[in-house]
């Protein structure tokens, strides 16, 4: 357990991809915390940091089901950022249950969800030294709708548009991102889903764990806070 006070601290906030779900099928687990992209950022970033990981199996942006209370990011974001303080960097990868046939959500439209938490951020959260939090927005990986376990996993939950809008929402978010001047990387161009088609594979949490450092050493160089 880190327990140095002038660590930098970072928060990852997402669904099952950051919880880590397994995409060996609906009832094959979590993966263990070593290879889940967050405790592989951790090791990377080395023990000046302190990675927080905040995943939820089914978590949207702004939206509810009808039976899973809970899933709805939005509102447990801000008690999340309040009782984590201070945080010097925030990494949010949400969008792919949004996607889902019962919610019919346009990537703008998720897209857009996405300033609330922008916003959330801004007004209050702080880093260790009292400044303003960074933040990465990440866009999901695309869903694989020619996975082995697709039909029999996945394809309840998805129809044809929100796989086709899965392949859009990367553009979006990194519209957002530039947008608001935050951070921005795309997990699809270095991580891809398993079997089930929706969530990733434990080589692509490596890879996605890469591309979050990468992108923490380049926000954070000002404050002489980079990897290593």
């Amino acid at each position: 357990m880190i327990t140095d006070p002038d660590v930098v601290r970072i928060l990852c906030f997402g669904d099952s991809n950051t919880h880590g779900a397994s995409s060996d099928g609906a009832d094959s687990g979590r993966l263990p915390a070593d290879q889940r992209w967050t405790g592989v950022l951790q090791r990377l970033l080395g023990e000046r940091f302190d990675v927080i990981e905040e995943g939820l199996n089914g978590r949207t942006t702004d939206v509810e089901y009808e039976d899973r209370p809970g899933c709805n990011g939005r509102p447990y974001f801000l008690p999340c950022l309040l009782s984590h303080q201070p945080l010097d960097l925030v990494v949010v990868m949400l969008g792919t249950n949004d996607l889902k046939s019962c919610f019919d959500r346009t990537p703008e439209a998720i897209a857009d969800a996405l300033c609330g938490y922008l916003d959330a951020v801004a007004v209050n959260a702080a880093d260790r030294h009292g400044g303003a939090t960074a933040v990465v927005l990440v866009s999901p990986i695309l869903i694989d709708d020619s996975a082995s376990l697709w039909q029999e996993v996945t394809a309840a939950n998805y129809d044809s548009a929100g796989v086709a809008r899965s392949r859009e929402l990367g553009a979006a978010i990194r519209r957002v991102a530039d947008d608001r001047g935050v951070g921005y990387a795309d997990a699809a161009s270095v991580a891809h889903a398993g079997h089930d088609g929706l969530h990733l594979t434990p080589d692509s949490h490596a890879r996605l764990a890469q591309l979050v450092a990468a992108a923490v050493g380049r926000i954070l160089l000002v404050d002489g806070a980079a990897p290593g």
